[in-house]
């Protein structure tokens, strides 16, 4: 990272050199990587004790029954759609406004994806446009907690009753999140959660699926697993499974930042309290909002949203040229190519696609300073005024 000439002062950002501001970072300490090398001097790899010990904790913490690890939120995703029963014929009701495992998962079962609209004020599903979307082929829903914040769970769980739908939560953003004073994750039939290393808690690669149901808990672990059943004998298998194992070295390193989930969500938080005090003085840039329902926001990233006055596609590439990096987030699902190909098409989803306009993620992490704060929003300022 370059230097500045003098202390910081926010009444002068203009004496700063470029700095080099990486995107994310992982927070890891001394306290992660001696649990990952004391599994090295073991003879568990995998499916060992650190994988069930981090289980049955982060379970806990979520306040559900079940943990079952898996090698990502995506590998969970599929296993809950087949959980779900999705496959050909079905259709499974979905944002848009996701990363793109949120429908890849519903394909991977030759279900069909449908996907919806989004309340412009947080970018998560619009109960309405979910309940408008509903035929006689729906078999499930998928609500995505975007950047941390759940949607408004309590109407889509209704509507999801009334019609017999499966629920599962994607909540691979939203580790930590309450709404209602309910903690993510326990609103569903099964809820996902990821720990790439962008996320709230890390295991480089990784993820939990939970569950309160006893049914799916056996049937997760089998699937995870190439599909052997507790009972079955070596290199026999029940039904059609996956290599989706997490293995020991990941569950080590979750379990050490699962004991720090309290301190890691509170440093984002600060990060983005820095953001939102910034943000609130610059003209033509609106900081997240957070829903009243959020009783607990999980900062996954930090979203602007920019004027459509303001070319955000310009101001990415202003910011690049000065050392902070940015990211459109999202770019709608629908909008990918091969989405495209099976039919969808700008103007299908108006309030998806305007975000995808005109929201920009900014650097964040929890080892986010205050300095690049500061310099982050001083060069967003800089960018208004130059290219207008």
């Amino acid at each position: 990272m370059a230097t500045r000439s003098k202390q910081p002062d926010t009444t002068d950002l203009s004496v700063w050199q470029v700095m080099n501001i990486p995107m994310s970072s992982p927070d890891i300490t001394q306290e992660e990587i001696d649990a990952v090398t004391d599994v090295l001097t073991t003879r568990w790899l995998a499916l060992g004790p650190k994988l069930d010990q981090f289980e049955s904790r982060f379970a806990r913490y979520i306040g559900a029954r079940y943990g079952i690890g898996v090698n990502s939120g995506t590998s969970g995703l599929h296993l809950a759609m087949i959980a779900a029963e999705a496959g050909a014929g079905d259709e499974v009701i979905t944002p848009s406004f996701s990363f793109i495992a949120s429908a890849n998962c519903v394909l991977y079962e030759r279900a069909t994806p449908i996907f919806v609209d989004i309340d412009p004020k947080t970018g998560n599903m619009d109960p309405a446009a979910f309940e408008a979307a509903i035929t006689e082929r729906t078999k499930a829903v998928i609500p995505v907690h975007v950047f941390g914040q759940p949607p408004d769970m309590d109407p889509i769980l209704e509507i999801a009753r009334r019609h017999n739908l499966v629920v599962i939560e994607d909540a691979c953003e939203a580790i930590g999140a309450e709404y209602k004073g309910r903690s993510a994750g326990t609103m569903s039939d099964a809820a996902v959660f990821a720990f790439y290393p962008n996320k709230q808690i890390t295991t480089g690669e990784g993820g939990m699926v939970v569950t309160s149901r006893d049914d799916w808990d056996v049937l997760f672990r089998s699937l995870r697993n190439q599909g052997r059943d507790v009972f079955d004998g070596w290199l026999n298998h029940t039904r059609l499974g996956y290599n989706y194992r997490m293995d020991e070295m990941s569950a080590a390193m979750g379990l050490v930042q699962l004991t720090r989930i309290e301190e890691l969500l509170a440093k984002r938080a600060q990060v983005a309290a820095w953001y939102n005090e910034r943000i609130d003085t610059i003209s033509g840039v609106d900081k997240p909002y957070i829903a009243p329902t959020t009783t607990k926001m999980s900062w996954f990233v930090y979203v602007v949203r920019f004027d459509p006055k303001i070319d955000r596609n310009r101001m990415l590439g202003y910011l690049k040229d000065v050392g902070v990096p940015s990211r459109p987030y999202f770019t709608p699902i629908h909008l990918q190519p091969f989405y495209q190909d099976m039919g969808w098409k700008r103007g299908d989803l108006p309030n998806t696609e305007r975000a995808g306009d005109t929201y920009l993620a900014l650097p964040f992490s929890s080892v986010m300073t205050r300095e690049q704060v500061e310099y982050v929003c001083y060069q967003i300022q800089m960018g208004i005024e130059t290219i207008g």
